[in-house]
This record gives C-alpha cells, structure tokens and sequence, in this order.
C-alpha cells in the first residue's frame, strides 16, 4: 500500500477526515497531504485539517475546525436541542472578544463575542445531526444566551424556545440561575421563568 493509499485509508475510518497530527502518526511524511491536494483527491478545511475531496461532509464538524475557540450557540443550539422547529439559516458561533480568524469573512456563519472568561460557561460537547463531536453550550447556557440577546432573535423563535424550555423534564433551573448571575442576566431569566412556570 502506497503512502497516498494510507492517507485516504485513514481518512475514509475517521468519516473522510484526517489531520495533519494523523498522517506523522502513521510515519508518513506529511509531504504526501500536498500531493493528495494537488491531485484533487483530498482538501484542506483548516490548519491541520484535510477531507477527502467530493465526500460528504459535516459542515457542523467542517466549521468547528476552524477555530479551537468557536462554539455552537444561540439559534443553532436551539436546533441541536429541539427548541426550534427550525433548520438554521447560518451558524451562530461565540467566539471570544478579539477573535481575528477565518470565520470572520464567513457569510455562513454569525459570530456572537464573549469576554474570554465566559467562553466556557457550560461548554459540552455532542454529535452534530451527522454523528460528529462538536463543541456546543448546554440547555441552560442556551437558553441564557437567547434571553441575553433576545432583541437581536426572531419573536416567534424566542418565545417558543422559551416555552419547550419550560416544559422539558431535563431542565435543570438551578444551573439555569447559576448561569444567569455569572452572565448578569439573573433578574431577567426570574422574570421569564415565574410567568413560565
């Protein structure tokens, strides 16, 4: 097996992903990822980051290697956590204050920014609508984000995920508020969960 048959092998188990840390891995000088680019047989989606060419791919999973530091949030966090019927127009992104990358000029995406220091409140991670790992905040941080910046969502959209939200059995309200007072939103997340609940 040649060395460019080892390169798409690997890719093809990782899902038509491999990474440039892969390749070194397998002993193959990482050389043979330029050749593969120029033979059109697989792209490069970020640094340190290749996809078979033509493969399907995870554009949740594609747009997340973009950044170490961007996060599925608001709508597109809805949407993983069934609070809006809703397919996303573009992907809503938090990215830290100052963040000067790629995503950027990206019409696809909206970023949304964050002092660093609340870049992880309730950071998980789960699989993308494809069954890829994808970095995203949880129920509660959601639900804080959408409230914090309910003058920028859609009415409908908002109240709706504010309801389904009230209603699910996995809430968990005592995140919910410890959230809400880091984020300094506490009042208004009170306001709307007393007429909610």
């Amino acid at each position: 097996m040649t060395n460019a048959e080892k390169v798409i092998k690997i890719a093809t188990e990782n899902n038509g992903y491999i990474t440039t840390k892969q390749v070194k891995d397998a002993n193959i000088n990482t050389i043979e990822l330029t050749r593969l680019i120029k033979q059109n047989k697989i792209e490069r989606i970020a640094r340190g980051y290749y996809a078979i060419t033509n493969s399907f791919c995870d554009d949740y999973y594609k747009y997340q290697l973009k950044s170490k530091n961007c996060v599925f949030s608001h709508s597109t966090a809805l949407y993983f956590y069934d609070l809006s019927d809703r397919t996303p127009l573009y992907f809503d992104m938090t990215v830290p204050i100052g963040y000067n990358g790629s995503l950027n000029k990206d019409k696809n995406v909206q970023l949304h920014y964050v002092k660093k220091e609340f870049l992880t409140i309730g950071l998980t991670t789960i699989k993308s609508p494809f069954g890829m790992e994808i970095r995203t905040y949880d129920l509660e941080r959601t639900i804080c984000d959408i409230v914090k910046y309910r003058n920028h969502m859609d009415k409908e959209m908002f109240t709706k995920a504010l309801k389904w939200y009230a209603k699910r059995k996995d809430k968990d309200l005592l995140k919910l508020m410890r959230y809400a007072k880091k984020l300094n939103i506490d009042k208004k997340i009170l306001e709307y969960m007393e007429v909610l609940l």
